[in-house]
């Protein structure tokens, strides 16, 4: 009988927190990784101090299983191979390394001789096929993902795909997850848990800019586009956002429409970035990349994290939802 992804990764819930860069810090990491499941916070871009400083208000903040994402297409090797030689280096192995998108053999190789759990997020078979060769976990992204998106395959048919060519690989499902019914859905398609990113983007703890948040919970599916608009910073990447003024009307000038913080750091935001609006953003924000899923259509609230994985516990396999006077206790059964 395969593993499911909380026996893989020692959680008490089979679901992971996608590490969206801006959005997902410590806190919602954190937060998800002490409520049961797998919290992950985004390294996106940062390298040296900055990621150091995350690194350390992460294991500060659990001594639960948590992850760190790295983006190998936005950074390129080099700074992907100072990002992992950090995390490797200034982490507990506890931290799993969480990858969108495929980088080298060489670094799938390097976090599994270095004895992490490696989590890697593809849009194709045959990705997923060369991540599971290592043993590492499969996350199926299909195209009602909100983000970037690397396949163009919907979510259960690669799930589907996926098991038939990995019958006992760790598969976790991507895209349009907002409702435990839907997460059941996904897995009868073939999935061993599931990812979710939007429904994270609305819990109190996320970064994202509360008129990013409200725009979430006010949309539906139908609101939400797959463009390359926002492409300054991420070229060459379809992407799943709301629909703005900028998705529109693309021939706008590429002047700047706002500010945020990163680390402490102040930065110019273009028209057209890939950056994020989070709660350090001013400026024009209804034009900035609001990516969301069409899991939006199933949220209507901002709600804490604890609460989204503990809606998700009763659906997931290898963890059991126990009624306590207390309230909801999860547990895995190993």
């Amino acid at each position: 009988m395969r593993a499911t992804l909380a026996q893989v990764l020692g959680l008490e819930v089979s679901l992971l927190q996608s590490g969206m860069g801006g959005v997902a810090g410590t806190e919602l990491a954190c937060a998800v990784s002490e409520a049961g499941a797998a919290g992950c916070a985004g390294g996106y871009k940062l390298v040296g101090a900055p990621l150091s400083a995350m690194l350390g208000r992460l294991t500060a903040g659990t001594e639960r299983p948590v992850g760190v994402n790295l983006i190998p297409e936005v950074v390129g090797p080099d700074e992907l191979d100072h990002q992992l030689a950090q995390v490797l280096d200034e982490t507990p192995d506890r931290v799993h390394v969480s990858l969108f998108g495929l980088p080298d053999d060489s670094v799938l190789d390097r976090v599994v001789a270095a004895g992490r759990d490696l989590v890697v997020q593809v849009g194709t078979v045959e990705d997923g096929v060369r991540v599971a060769e290592r043993g590492g976990v499969v996350v199926a992204q299909g195209i009602e993902a909100g983000g970037h998106l690397l396949g163009t395959s919907r979510r259960d048919e690669l799930v589907a795909a996926l098991r038939e060519r990995l019958p006992d690989a760790c598969l976790v499902a991507s895209g349009g997850i907002g409702s435990p019914a839907e997460a059941a859905r996904a897995v009868a398609a073939g999935a061993d848990g599931v990812l979710l990113g939007t429904a994270f983007v609305v819990a109190h703890e996320s970064r994202a800019h509360p008129r990013f948040k409200a725009a979430v919970t006010a949309a539906d599916e139908s609101g939400t586009v797959i463009t390359d608009v926002y492409e300054i910073g991420w070229p060459g990447r379809r992407h799943r956002v709301l629909a703005t003024s900028v998705t529109d009307d693309p021939g706008q000038p590429k002047k700047f429409i706002g500010k945020t913080v990163v680390e402490g750091k102040p930065y110019l935001v273009p028209r057209f970035s890939a950056a994020v609006p989070t709660d350090a953003t001013s400026g024009r924000i209804e034009e900035m990349a609001m990516y969301c899923g069409m899991s939006c259509s199933a949220l209507s609230d901002e709600t804490s994290a604890a609460d989204v994985v503990a809606r998700f516990a009763r659906v997931l396999p290898g963890a059991e939802v126990v009624e306590t006077k207390k309230g909801l206790e999860s547990n895995v059964s190993r």
